[in-house]
């Protein structure tokens, strides 16, 4: 049943995919700045969602795996890292083309381009840490990607709390007609991305930790050299 509705959110995220293609490029009025150059802020800001939603998710995850000691919690932690990565990248690739577009150059070490970045390297580093990190890799990870969650406050209000470049998230409530419906609906879409990786790369996190707790307990109970 579960397997089943994985494949049935999967496909409507191919359609929903598809329809916000036509409504971005054919649904939408140009913008008066940017022109069509405006178009990539629809995939631009839900990937940026989609960034701070995971590094909240392996965060909170973290915070539960140092309390409790459950695997579970750190295979989710570690999903939601990898996700967080990818987004990240994406959205600051997006971002660049964007800038580019707005201000002539593909980037400027504005308040809340950096700080993403360094949000985006804070995971880079937890993912390398759980690589190479050694025995206490999992736990020194976690203490990353808890620091990452404290810190998406001062990514999002950096664009108040100092004179930026990058536009104000006022942007998004004063969208209007079928620019507003196409932003949401894309939001949604990159949400169950998200979520469907997460779903996939949790079971094959948690596979892969059963593998070596059997493997442990193997050598253990000298079944394996």
């Amino acid at each position: 049943m579960k397997q089943a509705m994985y494949f049935v959110f999967a496909g409507i995220s191919v359609l929903l995919f598809f329809y916000t293609i036509d409504l971005i490029f054919y649904g939408t009025p140009l913008d008066a700045g940017l022109y069509f150059n405006q178009k990539i802020f629809y995939y631009h800001v839900p990937q940026a969602f989609v960034l701070f939603l995971a590094v909240i998710v392996a965060g909170v995850a973290s915070l539960l795996y140092i309390k409790r000691r459950d695997g579970r919690y750190d295979d989710v932690a570690e999903a939601a890292g990898e996700v967080a990565v990818l987004f990240g990248a994406m959205m600051l690739v997006s971002g660049s083309i964007w800038g580019k577009a707005a201000w002539g150059v593909w980037w400027q070490w504005d308040a809340r381009l950096t700080t993403s970045l360094l949000l985006w390297m804070l995971m880079v580093g937890y993912m390398l840490v759980r690589k190479y990190g050694g025995p206490s890799a999992d736990r020194l990870a976690a203490g990353l990607a808890i620091f990452g969650a404290v810190n998406i406050p001062l990514v999002y209000f950096s664009v108040k709390i100092w004179r930026t470049l990058h536009p104000e998230a006022s942007v998004v409530p004063g969208l209007q007609g079928s620019m507003r419906t196409t932003f949401w609906l894309s939001v949604l879409l990159f949400q169950i991305v998200f979520v469907l990786l997460l779903i996939a790369r949790v079971g094959q996190s948690r596979i892969q930790r059963q593998v070596r707790e059997v493997r442990e307990r193997a050598l253990d109970a000298g079944l394996l050299d």
